[in-house]
């Protein structure tokens, strides 16, 4: 029996409300759990002590009983410091889009232009102060 620690969504319609449970992989998301571990209420602010609770002792005994969490827990337990933190690669993070990249090319060409006319006039201005 694969077991998963994960989000089962509770709460009204563009309020969400998440309770954390230990279920079999196998069962719906919102279906039937063994275990209620805690509540995430992601409409409360980030800084909030009500956002996440878990209960741990819980939490390690589902973890040592071998029940892998989700991305999401698996986020809330190295926030809690319960995991140590993977490394996770972002690969659409750092690339800009079209327009972005199209602006940077743009702006790089007024630049050396602007450079180029800077730098050929001040030549001249410096032979006219010489004589």
């Amino acid at each position: 029996m694969a077991m998963k620690i994960r989000l089962a969504r509770g709460g009204s319609k563009k309020r969400p409300h998440y309770a954390i449970v230990a279920a079999d992989s196998r069962m719906p998301r919102d279906g039937r759990f063994l275990e209620k571990l805690g509540t995430y209420a992601p409409m409360l602010p980030k800084d909030s002590e009500e956002r996440v609770k878990m209960d741990m002792e819980r939490v390690q005994y589902w973890l040592s009983q071998g029940a892998q969490p989700t991305d999401r827990v698996s986020r809330m337990l190295e926030a809690a410091g319960v995991l140590p933190k993977k490394d996770r690669a972002n690969l659409k993070k750092g690339e800009p889009g079209k327009a972005a990249k199209a602006r940077v090319e743009e702006k790089a060409k007024k630049a050396a232009a602007a450079a180029e006319a800077a730098a050929a006039p001040a030549p001249a201005a410096e032979e006219a102060a010489a004589e």
